[in-house]
């Protein structure tokens, strides 16, 4: 799959629920062990969701963007990682916080994704630190 081959969609919780559940599911919990109480939360209603489908219209990523300027949740299916999704995911989702006048975009990455966002302009901010037993780093990157 390459970027012309899919298509990122935007929109509240209720309309992309299923979909983002379904790529968090097989990421967070079935793939890296998180429990799944862990995965679901309140801010959830409260996001700009954006779903990455694949030309056969299955979803393959997913993302948010919370109110507050922080980025989340960001999930790529294994059979599709490496191949621009994450990417073009995430380029939407700064786009629409640019678009509302957001200065600066945070987020909390699996360290090992930490390469994947410095890529994409983001530093790091602050030491590692643990969630549901996987080392994170906080970063950011500013949008002016």
């Amino acid at each position: 799959m390459v970027a012309s081959e899919f298509i990122v969609r935007l929109g509240d919780w209720g309309s992309l629920q299923q979909d983002a559940q379904f790529v968090r599911k097989a990421v967070f919990v079935e793939e890296q062990g998180i429990p799944a109480e862990l995965e679901w939360d309140a801010n959830d209603v409260n996001c700009l969701h954006a779903v990455a489908y694949s030309a056969a219209g299955e979803p393959v990523g997913t993302g948010r963007l919370l109110p507050d300027g922080h980025v989340g949740r960001m999930a790529v299916l294994s059979s599709v990682r490496g191949q621009g999704v994450g990417a073009e995911i995430l380029r939407n989702l700064m786009a629409q916080a640019k678009s509302r006048g957001d200065g600066i975009v945070m987020l909390n990455a699996q360290q090992s994704a930490e390469p994947f966002y410095r890529k994409e302009g983001f530093v790091r901010v602050g030491e590692i630190f643990e969630e549901a037993g996987i080392p994170h780093v906080a970063m950011q990157k500013s949008l002016t």
